[in-house]
């Protein structure tokens, strides 16, 4: 074997050794929630569910279905303010070019790095004066503060790529900018608008200091509640809590694999130019 060939197979090598180590936490998750109850005190622990058993899902699908149920509506609705926001809001930095629009670029910058837990405690306080603690609509008004300001960023980065011509063109058939926006602009925008959709949800679905500090206690929680709970409530039945996890990562998973070149696409776009 060749020299390149001896150095491809140990980067091959050491990529997929590190590849294991980062998966093993979800690989152990999974193998602890088919595990029996009286399995899970073993030692050395197996590594392998010999005796699988699915109680855990099935606690799952018993308890758990109404938190997975205000995840998706907290997600989806988060994805629908966000696009409805920040789509409009990057086509005008991007092509229309308002007055302070650099200074705009900041501030959205800027808001990405202030801490999650002391916006919590100003929604707190807003939310307390005008009754929206506990609900789902303040919920998603929150969760859409953290994914607007990224999502500006990268619809402006991917629609200063749109060839100026395509634009003139339609301004000369007689659209205006909010017609150009909807017929042209945005339909090319699909990558962004899947890669601001995927950030989106995943920031949805994954908040637990929103959700701990705005809907706790209420009616309906969303399902990083329903695991804090159900850890606290039932901090021996380790099956049930990790078929809760994998249950829960699922949707996740399944939509950043059917989106991934989506996302490739819209993340990279603005950062080549000619």
């Amino acid at each position: 074997m060749s020299r390149s060939g001896k150095r491809t197979w140990g980067k091959t090598t050491v990529g997929v050794l590190l590849t294991g180590i980062m998966l093993f936490p979800v690989y152990w998750m999974l193998n602890v929630s088919l595990t029996r109850d009286q399995d899970m005190r073993k030692s050395p622990p197996d590594l392998f569910p010999v005796h699988a058993t699915l109680s855990g899902y099935r606690t799952v699908l018993e308890e758990q279905l109404p938190y997975l149920g205000t995840s998706l509506v907290i997600g989806l609705g988060t994805v629908a303010l966000t696009v409805v926001l920040s789509a409009p809001a990057g086509y005008a930095l991007a092509k229309l070019r308002p007055r302070g629009g650099g200074v705009l670029g900041f501030v959205l910058l800027a808001a990405q790095m202030i801490p999650g837990i002391i916006m919590a405690m100003g929604f707190y306080a807003i939310y307390l004066q005008l009754g929206m603690l506990q609900s789902v609509p303040g919920l998603i008004v929150a969760d859409s503060t953290l994914a607007v300001p990224f999502a500006v960023l990268i619809f402006t980065a991917f629609m200063s790529g749109i060839p100026g011509e395509l634009l003139q063109a339609a301004k000369t058939d007689g659209a205006g900018p909010w017609r150009t926006f909807r017929s042209i602009v945005l339909p090319m925008s699909r990558n962004a608008v899947v890669t601001v959709s995927l950030f989106a949800f995943l920031w949805s679905w994954s908040d637990f200091i929103f959700a701990s500090t705005l809907v706790n206690g209420g009616a309906h929680e969303p399902i990083t509640l329903g695991i804090y709970h159900y850890i606290g409530n039932n901090n021996q039945e380790w099956n049930a809590i990790m078929a809760t996890a994998v249950v829960a990562s699922l949707p996740a998973t399944v939509i950043l694999v059917l989106a991934q070149r989506y996302v490739a696409a819209g993340v990279t776009a603005g950062a080549v130019k000619d």
